[in-house]
């Protein structure tokens, strides 16, 4: 039982189909109070359906969930009081003003009239959203939007938070501002449930993730043991004329310490347990015909992990967030 105090939320074997689809397939985790956790995966792998299930949005087909020592499997408002939700899609009222969102949200979880409209000033104060406080939600820019929905999700100071993309099509300060604010309330000691298909920023925010591929979870460990395996490994990227299997297949031959992997767009991605010297590489290259327009070092990062657990390319899902609206 003492384990279980300690843990804010508790999933086992979660599973949902719509139609034919598995959209979530039996997965569990748990998530100690006051942590990060974050769900990473790319578009459709099911991070929104599970916290959809999570905040009483959708039904499980099977499954258990406990949050905060409740039992929410068959009655997923029981821990409403302990949570706060941020959803992908704003869920507020373009005809209200953004004062009046926040005073209504406040409302919904029994604020009193003082307090929730001190609460909705302090934090349209915090996201910069003063001036915009008596404008209708209805008009404001994707960012705004985006900021206003966050506050609604903590207008009632919750211990335990989930956040679906918080940061996906938004601009780049806006999103800085937004990630700051995760780990501010880190901080205060708010348990976080992050998802996000952005590599980087589960790397940046998260304690552990849990790696969602297609309704399952791959792997799911602390950031600093998925970081274990590259841990002091060299990386490179070489930009090249003519690339391929074939060029690799050759250079691995004639640098029998290094590793060399070909990527889409011309490049050759260099490993190596020790320091890589350009040099020899370039002058290998240039005396095949091999024409090298960029080399240049690349810090070993999640990505790398992320590509190897699943088999997935990172590419795939830097072209889910130009979708999105840009990149980090």
């Amino acid at each position: 039982m003492g384990l279980d105090r300690a843990l804010a939320v508790k999933v086992g074997d979660l599973t949902k189909c719509y139609d034919r689809l598995t959209a979530v397939d039996g997965i569990s985790f748990s998530i100690t109070q006051g942590e990060v956790f974050g769900l990473l995966g790319p578009n459709g792998a099911g991070k929104t359906t599970t916290i959809n299930m999570l905040t009483g949005l959708a039904r499980p087909d099977s499954g258990t969930i406990h949050i905060g020592g409740v039992d929410c499997t068959t009655n997923p408002k029981a821990a409403q009081h302990l949570t706060g939700v941020v959803p992908d899609e704003s869920n507020l009222y373009p005809e209200l003003s953004g004062f009046e969102n926040l005073a209504f949200c406040a409302a919904l979880y029994g604020m009193r009239k003082a307090t929730r409209e001190a609460r909705a000033r302090e934090l349209l104060s915090t996201f910069g959203l003063e001036d915009a406080a008596n404008r209708k939600f209805g008009g404001y820019s994707k960012g705004m939007k985006r900021k206003l929905t966050i506050a609604a999700g903590i207008i009632h100071q919750p211990s335990i938070l989930f956040l679906d993309e918080p940061t996906t099509g938004i601009d780049v300060a806006t999103a800085r501002q937004i990630r700051q604010l995760i780990a501010d309330l880190h901080q205060s000691g708010t348990t976080i449930l992050l998802t996000t298909h952005y590599i980087e920023e589960a790397e940046r925010l998260c304690e552990r993730i849990a790696f969602l591929v297609s309704g399952r979870i791959v792997r799911n460990d602390t950031v600093a043991d998925l970081m274990q395996p590259i841990k002091g490994r060299h990386l490179m990227l070489l930009s090249v004329s003519d690339g391929g299997q074939a060029l690799c297949e050759a250079l691995a031959a004639a640098f029998d310490e290094l590793d060399f992997q070909a990527l889409p767009g011309g490049q050759v991605r260099v490993e190596s347990p020790e320091p890589i010297r350009v040099g020899p590489l370039v002058r290998f290259l240039e005396d095949r015909g091999v024409e090298v327009s960029e080399a240049r070092k690349v810090r070993p990062s999640l990505e790398e992990v992320f590509v190897q657990i699943t088999g997935l390319e990172a590419e795939a899902m830097r072209k889910e967030k130009e979708k999105a609206g840009g990149g980090r």
